[in-house]
């Protein structure tokens, strides 16, 4: 068996992963595309992502191909988790995972409606007019926020209590129910926020009208077998359960995609991997690098099985609930943490030693992450206990 080793790894993270300076984009797009899609589950991560491999970009430049060029599209897709990407990729995400993420949604939502017992007649068909009313009274707008749509279709305004007689119980409305399903189903699509680059609050429009050219529709198999292409390739070779785990499909899923590729299984010190039978050349090992990458990103993210960058470091950087810090990271392998002060001050912590000529590499990130905020604070959705200290 072809042994691949972690030097191997990492090279092919700094190269694929635009994070060596040398491997850097001017163009947010193809910095999503590496990645085959962005985090974005904190809006300010999607931002924080490509300002760390771009050159000379700024967050205005993010949303011009977010809202301006709608060459970049925020969607809910696999493990139901937010994700920005390039908007011909959504044929691909939508046949792979969307499609089913609604079926199951609009089934969860509708037994919290069936057991509140606040409809008469079948839930099924109450749901679908409600959601009709709501993709209609978008069309009509062009573009809303929730609060706007719940006063144009009365019956989002339907009071559900999901945990009747728990201490934590209240009441809440099926509005964020219904768009979640014509969000996942690919109806209508959220557009610009309500505020600036880190907030979470977004108008929603109808798909007709922000992406009037369409897509051509794919088969679940078909879309599969092209998702687990693109990771294997940005993220391979890898254990099969990290790309079982990054999908959030069934492994049978997983199994059926990848038998319709060419994959040789390799060595990872000890572990099985996969790697596509055509990217078997070993990528050269850039020049030395430096990256502050922010909470969630889609690079410590890629994977579930993360010792060979992450090293013994998990403790100070991940939450109770497995999400990653912001980090910093050096020649394929993280380092530290780091934070922003409520003053805008970017503070950093190194967790193993470092030469000289790494410890300028990050300054220079330092300097232009400080420089990517400018006047921005971002508030962090969850809080890492490195973080916590860094900003106390």
């Amino acid at each position: 068996m072809l042994s691949i080793d972690t030097a191997q790894r990492r090279a092919r993270v700094a190269t694929r992963h635009r994070l060596a300076p040398s491997a850097r984009s001017n163009d947010p797009v193809d910095i999503a595309r590496s990645m085959v899609v962005l985090h974005a589950t904190d809006p300010a991560t999607v931002y924080l992502s490509v300002g760390a491999r771009g050159i000379d970009l700024t967050p205005a430049d993010v949303e011009k191909a977010l809202y301006d060029d709608r060459a970049l599209l925020r969607m809910l897709a696999m493990r139901r988790t937010m994700f920005v990407a390039p908007t011909e990729l959504l044929p691909v995400l939508q046949a792979s995972t969307c499609d089913a993420l609604a079926h199951k949604q609009r089934r969860t939502y509708g037994r919290f409606i069936e057991q509140a017992g606040v409809v008469d007649g079948d839930i099924s068909t109450w749901l679908a007019e409600v959601e009709a009313e709501t993709h209609a009274a978008l069309l009509t707008r062009g573009a809303a926020t929730g609060v706007q749509l719940s006063k144009d279709v009365a019956r989002l305004r339907t009071q559900i209590d999901t945990a009747p007689g728990k201490s934590y119980s209240k009441p809440t409305s099926i509005t964020t129910w219904v768009l979640v399903v014509l969000g996942a189903e690919g109806r209508i699509v959220r557009g610009r926020p309500n505020g600036s680059w880190t907030s979470s609050q977004y108008t929603w429009a109808p798909v007709e009208t922000w992406l009037p050219q369409g897509f051509s529709p794919l088969s679940a198999a078909e879309a599969r077998v092209e998702l687990v292409r693109q990771w294997l390739y940005a993220f391979g070779p890898a254990p099969i359960t990290d790309l079982k785990w990054w999908t959030g499909w069934t492994l049978g899923e997983v199994r059926k995609a990848l038998a319709e590729l060419d994959t040789v299984e390799v060595d990872l010190d000890g572990t099985p991997g996969l790697i596509l039978a055509d990217d078997l050349t070993p990528v050269p090992t850039p020049e030395p690098w430096a990256a502050l990458l922010p909470a969630l990103d889609p690079t410590p993210m890629g994977w579930q099985s993360r010792d060979w960058f992450l090293g013994p470091h998990a403790p100070a950087l991940f939450d109770t609930n497995g999400n990653i810090g912001p980090s910093i990271w050096a020649d394929g392998r993280i380092v530290g943490g780091w934070a922003q002060r409520p003053d805008g001050e970017v503070v950093t912590r190194l967790l193993e030693d470092v030469d000289t000529d790494t410890q300028k590499l990050i300054d220079a990130e330092i300097d232009r992450t400080t420089t990517w905020f400018g006047d921005i604070r971002a508030i962090p959705r969850f809080r890492t206990p490195l973080q916590r200290e860094l900003t106390a």
